[in-house]
């Protein structure tokens, strides 16, 4: 925005600090002396950092906590001046404590929209969620608002006759139920394990996806008049083009898996591989964003839109060549072991069953380690050995069971209004902020842009496998 916008009014910045001096202290580190940035400083030459100032406001504050965190004055200049809210605080772990994410992912955007109720100018409250709130939906799911307390489960089992007793979803009893537990359990796991037990329950594959659409339910039904858009993006990933391709940030999604496979760490993996992955470049979310906040920002109708940023339907992505992707772009420019040799990768093997991949990844991670051949007379050192190979195997199996649901998914998020959205852009508009997913060539992003962009930002241009 501050590039392609730069007529833009300030900007406030809702920053998790303790203080003011750290909420500036963040906003420098991790956006102004961004590499993100850099085209903007080019740009500006000297006087970027003096514009950047000007325009970004840090706020020390925290969706997490009543009135956002903020102090009363900062709290009053945004009710006057802020023209549009954009939410996307979130929490991601699919696995995280009920009762955080729930703060987090379904307290917190309410917290945020009571706020915007103060908000004298306000035209439009855009809230960033996740095409995955659909949860088990199957097949073409549309692109539609929540209803408070809708559950997936209940829309799977609609047509049995007698239906199925299931619970109804109530988001107050579901805080309720984890405020209550951690009173009297502290413990982590309960938490964990009691957050995907409710997801599950209720037709969501994780504790993220769950809350997250809780949050859209909250939105919903407090909105009132005012507009209001959610933006549901896929799985994202690196830029495609702007401001430079190949640009990401953390390790995540499909990303430990191809960095994983690619050191040769991860020969096989619980998956279909023909489901497809929908995957979205973080310019063409951004990009979406925007038009979005044009088109309803200006018009400040009171509603509610919603906009899937996917690609399953119109360019879908399988799985399996993701993968053929990867491994032809590590054979080219491989990863080196300890001793400095080239690491040769294999094509995958894909397996339907956790328990034959929980076998095999042991038989592997036994192979690697020296287990499978070596003649260890040393009993400590093969109690370590098999402990280290231990936790390898379940960090893994871990691992493929969270993504379990993900690796068989079987829904396809319809993008009728995002595409919409596009064709109402001029020409000059889709040249500077272009969203259009059907478009992108998937071997050449995944093999040119997205792993040079992981081994650049990620890897750090490390080649040796850890």
């Amino acid at each position: 925005m501050l590039r392609t916008v730069p007529d833009v009014g300030k900007i406030f910045l809702l920053i998790k600090a303790k203080d003011k001096d750290a909420a500036m202290d963040r906003m420098k580190s991790e956006i102004i002396d961004s590499e993100l940035f850099k085209c903007l400083e080019q740009i500006h030459g000297k006087s970027y950092k003096a514009f950047m100032l000007n325009k970004l406001v840090p706020i020390v504050g925290n969706v997490c906590e009543s009135n956002l965190g903020m102090d009363a004055d900062s709290a009053s200049e945004i009710a006057k001046e802020v023209d549009v809210i954009v939410n996307s605080a979130a929490n991601t772990v699919f696995d995280e404590r009920y009762d955080i994410a729930l703060d987090t992912n379904t307290r917190g955007p309410s917290r945020l929209l009571g706020f915007a109720k103060k908000c004298k100018k306000l035209s439009l409250f855009l809230h960033v969620s996740t095409a995955y709130a659909n949860g088990e939906r199957q097949g073409i799911i549309l692109e539609k608002p929540f209803c408070m307390g809708e559950s997936i489960a209940r829309e799977r089992i609609i047509s049995e006759s007698p239906p199925i007793s299931l619970p109804v979803l109530d988001i107050d009893a579901e805080i309720k139920l984890a405020l209550d537990l951690r009173e009297n359990a502290a413990a982590t796991q309960k938490m964990k394990e009691l957050g995907l037990e409710r997801a599950r329950l209720h037709g969501w594959q994780n504790t993220y996806v769950f809350t997250k659409a809780m949050g859209e339910m909250l939105i919903s039904s407090m909105r009132g008049d005012i507009p209001v858009v959610i933006i549901r993006p896929s799985i994202i990933e690196s830029t495609c083009r702007d401001p430079f391709p190949g640009w990401i940030q953390g390790n995540r999604m499909l990303d430990p898996l191809i960095l994983s496979y690619g050191k040769g760490q991860l020969p096989g993996f619980l998956a279909d591989p023909k489901t497809v992955t929908d995957v979205v470049p973080a310019d063409m979310v951004v990009n979406a964003t925007m038009a979005a906040m044009a088109k309803h920002g200006i018009a400040g109708q009171p509603g509610l839109s919603v906009y899937q940023v996917a690609s399953s339907l119109v360019n879908p992505l399988v799985f399996n060549d993701v993968i053929n992707f990867s491994r032809d772009y590590f054979t080219a420019s491989p990863f080196m072991d300890s001793k400095g040799k080239r690491i040769t990768i294999m094509g995958m093997k894909f397996f339907s069953s956790i328990n034959d991949f929980s076998s095999y990844i042991w038989d592997e991670i036994g192979q690697q380690s020296g287990l499978m051949d070596a003649d260890i007379s040393d009993p400590m050192l093969s109690r370590r050995l098999e402990m280290k190979r231990k936790k390898k195997v379940d960090y893994v199996t871990h691992f493929a069971k969270m993504y379990e649901p993900y690796a068989f998914y079987g829904g396809w998020f319809d993008n009728s209004n995002t595409q919409k959205l596009m064709e109402e852009m001029s020409g000059e508009e889709m040249t500077n902020f272009g969203f259009d997913v059907g478009s992108i060539d998937w071997e050449d992003y995944i093999s040119n842009v997205h792993i040079p962009g992981l081994m650049r930002h990620v890897m750090k241009g490390r080649l040796v496998a850890g």
